[in-house]
């Protein structure tokens, strides 16, 4: 999939495109399956497979000579989870001219819970009781997304990730599954749930990756009786829904939003490195310890060195789901210095030792 950003094209424009890629595709040995437009904000999405990135680029720039901005590869199948098709529409008009035109933006609704991991709370509460805690909740958020057309792009135990086409669609839908799932539930499973907008092809190699990532980002700064919503969809949002919700609600200025995307680039790129703490943070995000002690007890309710630590535990943690690692190794691997200080910060996190954990993966 690629994208291709063209100020001013209009849905004419990108169907004859699409036609002279049809033209050429044998040529190339690709097959031009679909397109997203969005005349609006002036970007395209052309959706073609091909034997390698760089022979997409030779047939746009034979076909028609818009050349995309970035290539990704992906899967038809996770393309028509978000997308909902991975084919031209087929109640798309046709021209006078014999052209198929439509326009449909690739921008997606995009809503993501995270929970406790499911390891964890079954130590805690126990099989049954965890598993059937697990299915109930399951089963609510699958029903509110049915009713709301929302598609499920993902769930991996930890969380969902479902796709709307509509912002309305996905916000009820949201406060559906938090009015839905019990209060004490929510705080057994350590619930979080975010609302953010994004399109496929952005800076991630993944589709949808930046927005994906920044929606998990948004969780963090929850508690299990709040959405967080991207100031994006909060633009296409009526206020109705911030004048009956307010409690519920939570919203972000843009700048913290960028905050959060930056911080946490910054500590995904270092979290391995044990000499990498609040100096280096500062450096990097161009900021004095107390500005940077401020915004993160604003967003998080934790000093910067606390916010790191507890980056660095998630991060160990999913090195602990391996089964080729060791506590010793994950010590290390995840910037720690000793294992004994590492073993103590886990069980005050997690409650229990690495070594339980470790014991008890599937």
């Amino acid at each position: 999939m690629d994208i291709h950003h063209v100020p001013g094209i209009e849905a004419h424009d990108a169907a004859e495109a699409h036609r002279k890629d049809l033209m050429n595709q044998e040529s190339y040995n690709c097959k031009a399956m679909t397109y997203w437009i969005d005349e609006i904000r002036g970007v395209a999405f052309c959706l073609i497979e091909a034997p390698q990135k760089e022979i997409v680029e030779e047939l746009h720039r034979k076909s028609h000579g818009l050349i995309p901005f970035k290539i990704i590869e992906v899967k038809n199948e996770v393309v028509a989870s978000f997308l909902g098709r991975i084919n031209d529409p087929e109640d798309a008009e046709i021209s006078d001219d014999g052209l198929k035109v439509f326009s449909e933006s690739a921008l997606r609704i995009l809503l993501v819970t995270d929970t406790i991991d499911p390891i964890i709370l079954r130590i805690r509460l126990g099989l049954d009781k965890a598993n059937d805690l697990l299915y109930k909740q399951n089963n609510i958020i699958r029903k509110e997304l049915s009713v709301h057309q929302g598609r499920e792009v993902e769930h991996e135990g930890k969380g969902f990730i479902a796709s709307f086409s509509s912002a309305t669609k996905a916000m009820s839908c949201a406060l559906n599954i938090l009015k839905n799932l019990p209060s004490e539930n929510r705080k057994l499973t350590d619930f979080k749930i975010s609302v953010n907008a994004g399109e496929p092809v952005a800076k991630s190699d993944t589709i949808f990756g930046d927005a994906i990532q920044q929606a998990r980002n948004l969780c963090t700064t929850s508690n299990t009786d709040q959405i967080v919503i991207a100031s994006t969809v909060k633009e296409l949002l009526a206020n109705d829904y911030f004048e009956a919700s307010q409690d519920n609600l939570v919203t972000l200025m843009p700048q913290d939003e960028s905050l959060i995307e930056s911080l946490f680039n910054k500590l995904e790129e270092n979290w391995q490195d044990p000499n990498f703490a609040v100096t280096e943070i500062c450096q990097a995000m161009s900021m004095s310890k107390s500005q940077l002690y401020r915004k993160t007890i604003a967003l998080w309710g934790l000093p910067p060195n606390v916010l790191l630590k507890e980056f660095r535990l998630e991060k160990a943690r999913e090195l602990l789901k391996r089964h080729d690692v060791n506590i010793s190794e994950t010590t290390f691997d995840s910037g720690f210095n000793s294992p004994s200080y590492f073993t103590k910060c886990f069980k005050k996190k997690y409650g229990l030792a690495p070594a339980i954990y470790l014991n008890s993966r599937q």
